[in-house]
């Protein structure tokens, strides 16, 4: 029996036979690429691990990865990528706050942060602030240009609740 999305309804499914290790790539679907290789390179602060953007694909690294596959945002501009796996038109999906896309969240030193919204000031980058006491993490909030949210986040003990 085939089962699709809208039809899991109240089916149980065995466990997979595998183990997700670690994220290896989530990619962004944009419209102003030159601003976004900006943001992600000179204010996110990663470092480009290829630079396509004439065809309209930019990966930057993120950290080493698992298994070999080093961890990566990868930029797709709203027109690159293959028609049968990514729509286009009118049928391609929301970016920013209509996304359905929440945030993109990177895992920085928590003795970093201070440094992070210094430099955010220094920066004239606007930005939110949040304590998520329940797991002791700490999140700095920025948008892109293309209005996706992009957080730092880091765990410290010290922010756990009672």
């Amino acid at each position: 029996m085939r089962i699709s999305h809208s039809n899991l309804g109240d089916i149980r499914l065995s466990r997979p036979p595998f183990k997700i290790r670690q994220l290896g790539e989530i990619a962004i679907r944009c419209f102003d690429m030159d601003a976004m290789f900006k943001f992600y390179r000179d204010i996110v602060g990663l470092e480009v691990l290829s630079d396509n953007r004439d065809a309209g694909i930019v990966f930057f690294k993120v950290c080493e990865g698992f298994g070999g596959h080093t961890t990566v945002v990868a930029l797709f501009h709203a027109s690159a990528g293959r028609p049968d796996l990514h729509p286009r038109g009118s049928q391609a999906p929301e970016t920013g706050a209509r996304s359905s896309l929440h945030h993109l969240a990177l895992t920085v030193a928590y003795d970093e942060q201070e440094a992070i919204k210094q430099w955010l000031d220094d920066n004239s980058i606007k930005y939110k602030v949040q304590i998520f006491d329940w797991i002791g993490w700490q999140g700095i909030f920025v948008t892109d240009p293309d209005g996706n949210t992009v957080e730092f986040v880091a765990a410290d003990k010290s922010l756990l609740s009672g």
